[in-house]
């Protein structure tokens, strides 16, 4: 009988996932993105370029191109932070569950996705810098739950205070325990036992965390770009020596994005929400996470830092994803039984013998420092509901999760943290939509020759 309850239970629980994440919130995702980009006149799209000179003026001098601003992290530090919690499982087994499930076609989704999400990351990134605040330690915070309070005023409210308990709650799951698992999941394949995993990364996640967004930052902003460094030259390698098949890949990629073929029960509409629902969960644009990170980045210029962050989709997207992607297809391994991980490592080692052992140590370092980033997340989110006082119990809680995750079996949390993360972004988005005019205006007020003549 208890296992009939148990089976009922995660049925219920995969019912409230598909609506969740089913074709309503999908269209949201994808609408708010159009409608953003539209208003913008395109301006994601067309700044790329002053997007990337500023992030890089940033690495260079350890400040934004601003010099002067106030802000507890540069704004490259800002960018990583949100990449140290966006890049992860997404990267390798995301990819690989949405071909798995909706056939190379499904890629195609993903890449739409992530075109409309640069819009969408630019305007919630924007107005989170716009409406942040200083707290009780003064540190500035910011993120979705207070440019609602701020922007849309008291009778929006509880909307914000909607978006933060799914947010405290989400990143126990998603961010920590799930991120845990799946590390100690391929470290056990090399003799490593799941509670040594466990305790060896709390001790590492507790000595930075308990640094504050400060010391996240200086460790996300060295540790990112070597990990994704390394996992793109790998795939990049692997692309070269079998540079004639890309073509093809990319033509069964767009065909199979309008016929279905290679998806479950041949429906094009799976190829679609596999695609743009592994494409958010991949970049998080929409989700209202990046933002959070993004809010503490000096010099607290919001169109500045907003096209910074929106760097961030096309680096883990329509870069690191792509990657992954383009190498599965090659490979033809997505037509065997294999899943996630092990399709993304069965993969590379097709197309280079030994690779895989790149991919291991690609979900190593991409799983710890997701589980730093959400860290930060999940924190400010806590401490818009409750104040400062709980920050030092809830890193004590978030370091013993990970121990927790690492020795267990987190079936049903992966359910649960889908459905947190898909609420998540409903109240986001939504203020995004009624903020609209706030980022339209900014933007288009804003002096980006002048800018950028100060770099």
């Amino acid at each position: 009988m208890s296992v009939s309850i148990a089976t009922l239970r995660s049925l219920s629980l995969e019912e409230v996932s598909s609506v969740v994440w089913g074709p309503a919130t999908l269209v949201l995702i994808a609408g708010t993105g159009l409608y953003l980009m539209v208003g913008l006149q395109w301006m994601p799209l067309r700044r790329l370029g002053f997007a990337l000179k500023a992030m890089v003026a940033s690495m260079r001098t350890g400040k934004s191109s601003e010099q002067s601003g106030e802000g507890e992290v540069n704004a490259f530090q800002g960018l990583m932070t949100a990449l140290a919690a966006t890049i992860g499982t997404g990267n390798v087994a995301g990819v690989a569950a949405a071909i798995g499930a909706g056939g190379p076609g499904a890629v195609f989704w993903m890449w739409l996705a992530a075109v409309l999400g640069i819009a969408t990351k630019y305007g919630e990134c924007m107005v989170a810098v716009q409406f942040r605040e200083v707290d009780s330690l003064r540190d500035h915070v910011g993120g979705p739950m207070y440019a609602i309070r701020n922007g849309l005023g008291p009778r929006w409210a509880w909307l914000g205070i909607v978006f933060a308990l799914f947010g405290t709650f989400a990143g126990f799951g998603i961010g920590n325990g799930v991120q845990a698992h799946e590390l100690a999941s391929v470290l056990s394949s090399y003799g490593i036992p799941p509670l040594a995993t466990g305790i060896g990364m709390a001790l590492i996640t507790f000595v930075v965390i308990i640094g504050g967004i400060r010391r996240i930052g200086r460790v996300a902003g060295v540790v990112v770009p070597v990990m994704a460094g390394i996992y793109v030259l790998s795939a990049l390698v692997i692309l070269l020596l079998h540079v004639g098949e890309i073509p093809a890949a990319f033509q069964l990629i767009v065909q199979d994005a309008f016929t279905g073929r290679a998806a479950a029960g041949g429906a094009v509409g799976v190829v679609i929400q596999k695609g743009i629902a592994r494409g958010v969960f991949s970049n998080e644009a929409g989700l209202g996470t990046a933002p959070i990170a993004q809010a503490s980045a000096r010099p607290g210029d919001p169109v500045l830092q907003g096209a910074v962050a929106m760097l961030g989709t096309v680096i883990d997207t329509l870069i690191i994803c792509t990657m992954t992607a383009l190498v599965i297809v090659i490979s033809g391994r997505y037509l065997d039984s294999e899943q996630g991980v092990m399709l993304t490592k069965s993969a590379f080692d097709w197309a280079l013998p030994g690779a895989g052992h790149l991919v291991s140590f690609a979900t190593v370092t991409f799983t710890a420092t997701t589980i730093l980033g959400w860290s930060f997340y999940s924190e400010r989110c806590l401490e818009f509901l409750a104040g400062v006082r709980p920050i030092r119990w809830f890193r004590l809680v978030w370091v013993a999760v990970v121990v927790i995750g690492a020795t267990a079996s987190f079936d049903v949390v992966w359910l649960i943290a889908d459905i947190l993360n898909g609420l998540m972004a409903i109240p986001n988005l939504l203020s995004l939509l009624l903020l609209s005019p706030v980022i339209f205006k900014l933007t288009r007020d804003y002096n980006f020759n002048r800018s950028q003549a100060k770099e």
